[in-house]
């Protein structure tokens, strides 16, 4: 997986959403150990079939630290023998290759390399590539889903930014750019609202991407927060009745480019405490002191 995929999961992981990743996973690992359980019984969850070698006796809770948050199972139990899921076996690279799966299925739908990993990484557990194949477009059916739903509610706060990932195109490896919104309601609620792939961050993607949120029933927002990208802000000014706010991290990583890497630190502690002001005037007062402090110092 690449740094550039790793920084989207950490945009779902740090959401609200993470409660969905994690009910993917969940939901994932259970159909995973359903199937190898069918394997080594000889016979589907509830099913009567004369192939069967031992009878099932309830389930095992037991809790399963990720990093989007800790994920409930419940490992099946047989009257004979044992059963221990396959992807929880010790440096057993089937975790990371669904983890990807599920990661893939956001971006641009599951491809038939993914699967090949996940059932390779499955190795010696009995689970067919065709019942790998079935467990991803389930993944992708759910995933498909929630970028799909209806936004329902006002949300006044809407965080938009892109990051650049490599998918393959054709059998090419090509840089995309995938785009993500970020809404908060008025209970302070956070949720991924929308999430989209295009070639570039053109102004006319930006522009269909608000508008779909639009058609999907966002409404309500009253302040659009991202970074200084022009396509972005000519597409809010087109689409969203709403003003337009530079994204504090981005601003921050603008201005620290230009300090100096000896400097970054001071000049960093000396912005924050204009940030943590109460209201707008302070602020401004307190970033003027800092000016004149960091222009002192010749930072």
């Amino acid at each position: 997986m690449t740094d550039e995929m790793m920084s989207l999961r950490g945009v779902m992981e740090k959401s609200a959403d993470a409660d969905l990743l994690r009910e993917m996973i969940g939901f994932a690992a259970e159909r995973l150990m359903e199937l190898e359980v069918g394997g080594q019984t000889g016979a589907a969850h509830g099913g009567k079939s004369a192939e069967r070698l031992v009878q099932r006796n309830g389930y095992c809770d037991r809790d399963w630290q990720r990093r989007a948050g800790t994920v409930g199972l419940r490992i099946p139990k047989l009257r004979k023998g044992s059963y221990f899921p396959g992807f929880l076996e010790p440096r057993r690279l089937a975790e990371k290759a669904l983890t990807a799966v599920i990661q893939e299925a956001y971006i641009q739908g599951i491809s038939t390399r993914s699967v090949d990993d996940l059932v390779q990484a499955m190795g010696g557990t009995g689970v067919s590539k065709s019942q790998v194949s079935r467990l991803c477009q389930e993944i992708d059916e759910r995933v498909g889903a929630f970028l799909d739903r209806p936004i329902e509610g006002e949300w006044p706060y809407l965080w938009i930014d892109a990051t650049d990932v490599k998918v393959r195109q054709d059998g090419r490896i090509v840089s995309m750019a995938v785009i993500v919104a970020v809404g908060v309601n008025g209970d302070g609620r956070r949720e991924v609202l929308g999430m989209d792939v295009g070639p570039s961050e053109a102004e006319t993607f930006w522009t269909d991407f608000l508008r779909k949120l639009a058609r999907r029933g966002l409404r309500g927002v009253k302040l659009v927060i991202s970074d200084a990208h022009e396509g972005i802000k000519a597409s809010v000014a087109k689409v969203m009745n709403a003003t337009w706010q530079r994204c504090r991290v981005h601003f921050m990583r603008n201005l620290l480019a230009h300090a100096g890497r000896r400097g970054r630190r001071v000049v960093s502690a000396f912005i924050a405490t204009a940030f943590a002001q109460d209201d707008a005037e302070t602020a401004r007062l307190q970033w003027r002191r800092v000016a004149d402090q960091l222009r002192a110092q010749g930072a």
